[in-house]
C-alpha cells in the first residue's frame, strides 16, 4: 500500500517528524489512497468532505447525495475556487512499511522518525483530479451552514482548515 503527503513545495527530500496543534509527540503525517483526494487543494483551503458509513441514515444519504448519486462530496468556499482551479500541488508517495495507522476514519498514518519519499508527482488540474475520483465538488459562499448540518448528521466527515473558513 502506498501512502501520500501533499504539499505546495516541490523539493522536500526528507520528512522530519514535527508537532502540530497541541500534540506532544512529533510525527510525519500521511494519508491513504481513499482519503487522498481530500488534499487535492491548496494547503490553507478550508473544506468539508463527506461520505457515508455503514450506519448512515437514509435521510442523510438523500440530503448529501440525493441529487447526484455520488458517494463522496467535497465542498469549498467560492472565494477559494480560483485558487483551486489555477493551483497545483505535489503528491509525495511513501511506502506504508514506515508508517502506522493513526486514525482510520480519516485515513491518517504516521511515522515517528524521518522518512524519505519514494517519488513525487505534480498535480496541475486539481478540479479535474477531484472529479476523476468520482467526487462531487460543491462551491458555496460559506461552509458554516454545511458544517452544522454535517455535525448533526450520521455521515462520515472530515473538516480541513476550517479556521480559514468565513465565520459568518
Amino acid at each position: 500500500m502506498k501512502l501520500f503527503h501533499f504539499s505546495e513545495n516541490s523539493d522536500i527530500k526528507i520528512f522530519n517528524p514535527r508537532t502540530i496543534y497541541d500534540q506532544t509527540d512529533a510525527k510525519v503525517w500521511t494519508i491513504d489512497k481513499y482519503h487522498a483526494p481530500h488534499y487535492y487543494f491548496p494547503r490553507e483551503c478550508p473544506r468539508v468532505c463527506v461520505w457515508p458509513k455503514e450506519d448512515t441514515k437514509e435521510l442523510d444519504i438523500t440530503r448529501f447525495f440525493g441529487m447526484s448519486h455520488v458517494n463522496r462530496m467535497i465542498a469549498i468556499e467560492t472565494d477559494w475556487y480560483d485558487r483551486v482551479r489555477k493551483g497545483s500541488i505535489y503528491r509525495y508517495v511513501f511506502d506504508s512499511a514506515d508508517f502506522e495507522l493513526e486514525e482510520e476514519n480519516a485515513g491518517y498514518y504516521v511515522a515517528r522518525r524521518p522518512v524519505t519519499p519514494i517519488e513525487v508527482e505534480r498535480i496541475d488540474d486539481l478540479v479535474t483530479a477531484i472529479l476523476d475520483e468520482g467526487i462531487e465538488l460543491r462551491i458555496t459562499p460559506s461552509l458554516m451552514p454545511m458544517k452544522e448540518y454535517v455535525i448533526e448528521s450520521t455521515i462520515n466527515f472530515s473538516m480541513i482548515r476550517m479556521r480559514n473558513a468565513k465565520q459568518e
